[in-house]
């Protein structure tokens, strides 16, 4: 006999049913993601001894000091220091990058039922939701990077002292750990989603004949938690390993500058500085898409898009600007090709307009 159920009893029995699978598609991304990564732990730590083996070699496990490159009359600490503070850069790189993929996907899964039950008020109740935990996992991104770097820094510095071109060269472990977890979580999730992906396809449209993405198929939560773990996992680990290359890449030549040559600690960390303004343009920006311009309809969402693109690009130019101004020397010099050449630091905030040009004849 079949039993004809109200509009607000099918409501609620298809929303149970849409959090049930999410919570099964929470319980296992983080199993499998657990699992991933025991395996990781052993290539980092597999890693980080041959980063060891490889830079400690160069000197021959040397500990004595040495001539620095770009100034032989200056004297750098050993090869063999080089080699463990690389080390504990790289590992520190590679934790921070795991965190940030794991804290992603947790606030990400939960989002998920979230935004499924916000949906039921309208569009606009679902998108600031969707909107604020996609902000979430970007501001940790950013924080954890940002705080893990400056911290190692000035633990680092303790020891390195002066010799800011060793200290900076050690620092690169970081961006390399970073990337390297990013690895793993984009590939192994990859994977396994379009696994499960295909064969949820097989079995259930060709056998059984079930719909795209039923619930009913097992195979489509499989294809969910492979989704969890490498779409936002494995783009958190990503955004990080892309964020901490280019931070470090910018110390190491800010290293070799006049900056590193005259032990000027805030002109170094204008790379930190600009991302540190970012973070704070970006809390200023996120309040315009869920408080001042409400979104209504499935049509407006794009466009509120934009306009954070455009209000963000304007604070940041602004933002880069003041940074600059306060915190850079009107002229300095950087090593170009071998050649020290003289850089005005109103040069910098050209980048950014050239950026905004960018933005501005991308859009339709």
């Amino acid at each position: 006999m079949t039993i004809a159920l109200s509009p607000s009893a099918l409501i609620f029995k298809t929303l149970s049913l849409k959090l049930t699978c999410g919570c099964i598609g929470v319980t296992g991304a983080t199993s499998f993601l657990f699992t991933e990564y025991q395996y990781v732990g052993i290539f980092m730590i597999a890693f980080a001894i041959l980063i060891f083996l490889f830079l400690g070699s160069v000197e021959g496990f040397s500990t004595k000091s040495q001539p620095c490159t770009y100034d032989k009359e200056k004297m750098c600490k050993p090869a063999l220091a080089t080699a463990i503070f690389s080390t504990v850069s790289f590992l520190l790189g590679a934790i921070t990058s795991v965190l940030s993929g794991f804290l992603g996907m947790k606030i990400a899964t939960y989002a998920n039922a979230r935004t499924t039950l916000e949906a039921r008020k309208g569009v606009g109740k679902a998108f600031i939701v969707a909107f604020r935990s996609g902000a979430v996992m970007g501001f940790l991104l950013a924080a954890n990077g940002l705080l893990v770097l400056y911290i190692a820094i000035n633990l680092f510095k303790l020891y390195y002292g002066d010799d800011w071109e060793g200290l900076f060269e050690a620092i690169t472990g970081y961006g390399l750990g970073g990337s390297s977890m990013a690895l793993f979580g984009r590939v192994g999730g990859g994977i396994y989603t379009k696994a499960a992906d295909v064969g949820a396809d097989l079995v259930g449209k060709v056998e059984r004949n079930i719909p795209e993405d039923d619930p009913r198929n097992p195979a489509v939560i499989a294809d969910n938690v492979g989704d969890n773990v490498g779409d936002i996992a494995g783009m958190g680990s990503d955004l990080f390993g892309s964020y901490a290359e280019s931070s470090c890449a910018a110390l190491v030549v800010a290293s070799i500058s006049s900056f590193g040559i005259n032990h000027d600690f805030t002109g170094m960390l204008y790379p930190l500085l600009i991302s540190s303004v970012g973070i704070l343009v970006c809390l200023i920006t996120t309040l315009f898409a869920t408080d001042l311009f409400e979104v209504k309809v499935v049509k407006e969402i794009e466009p509120a898009l934009k306009k954070q693109l455009i209000i963000s690009t304007i604070l940041m130019t602004v933002g880069i600007a003041i940074v600059t101004w306060i915190g850079v020397p009107s002229s300095f010099t950087i090593y170009n090709f071998g050649v020290q050449k003289v850089v005005k630091n109103w040069h910098a905030p050209n980048f950014v307009r050239l950026g905004k040009i960018n933005l501005l004849l991308s859009f339709e």
